[in-house]
């Protein structure tokens, strides 16, 4: 059997960097975006490339339930194909405040976020499982933060759905024991990211993590996709339904 990556929000920060670091160790890489320049994405898969793995990328809607069909009928037709770590790293949901006369959340944002964020992990989990692309030692990642127990303003829904997808990853850890497949999520220390300078007040948060992170820096891309490939490349299905915090020690004073 051939161990892929499959990775939701594969083209930049978090994601881009976790497939640079797989490839590295041999892993090859099948990677959804939905909003790059196709330039960009050339030049990573390139990259990635270079490290003598298979690269797919495709632009993908990881939401839509027909987009989500394609990527597995396309999955289901590599020869030998198993899929040793699914990594979701989507980040796109609404940002604005609940209570607010002019611009508060709907209905519509709400449901978005939650099912971007949270609710698609739990349909591409179905789907690969069902599909039998999942096996004895596969690694079920998702990416979390702080923000799923604390609040900032606008945050409310994105804090939300991170809350939903530590729910989701514990369930589907209890669910798929039996078969030794392994969920985690991974909570990042602040980063910077497209998706964080996204988020009204985002220089604050930066400020507060370098004087509070005992490392004093904030961390790195890179600090997540090393605990990525130490978690992901592990036949340990052992370890499972955890929060793991990847952020210097940040979480003990802020």
């Amino acid at each position: 059997m051939k161990d892929w990556a499959l990775i939701l929000g594969a083209s930049s920060g978090i994601g881009a960097k976790c497939a640079i670091e797989l490839a590295k160790e041999g892993v090859n890489i099948f990677g959804i975006y939905l909003r790059k320049p196709q330039n960009q994405i050339k030049k990573l898969t390139d990259q990635i490339e270079s490290c003598g793995v298979q690269v797919i990328y495709k632009k993908v809607n990881a939401a839509n339930e027909k987009g989500r069909n394609g990527i597995i009928n396309e999955l289901k037709k590599i020869e030998k194909l198993n899929i040793k770590v699914f990594l979701h790293s989507l980040a796109f949901g609404t940002l604005k405040p609940m209570i607010n006369q002019e611009n508060s959340l709907n209905q519509k944002n709400i449901e978005m976020t939650l099912d971007v964020m949270s609710n698609s992990l739990i349909y591409w989990t179905q789907d690969l499982f069902t599909t039998n692309l999942l096996s004895r030692g596969s690694q079920i990642i998702a990416m979390t933060s702080a923000g799923s127990k604390q609040q900032w303003p606008a945050y409310g829904a994105i804090s939300m759905a991170k809350a939903s997808l530590e729910s989701a990853i514990r369930q589907l850890s209890l669910e798929l024991a039996p078969h030794q497949i392994a969920c985690n999520t991974i909570q990042a220390g602040v980063t910077i990211t497209p998706a964080l300078q996204r988020i009204p007040g985002y220089k604050q948060m930066v400020e507060r993590s370098l004087t509070n992170n005992p490392h004093k820096r904030l961390t790195l891309p890179n600090d997540i996709a090393r605990a990525v490939v130490l978690i992901g490349l592990s036949k340990n299905y052992w370890i499972t339904g955890n929060n793991i915090k990847v952020d210097g020690g940040e979480s003990l004073t802020c």
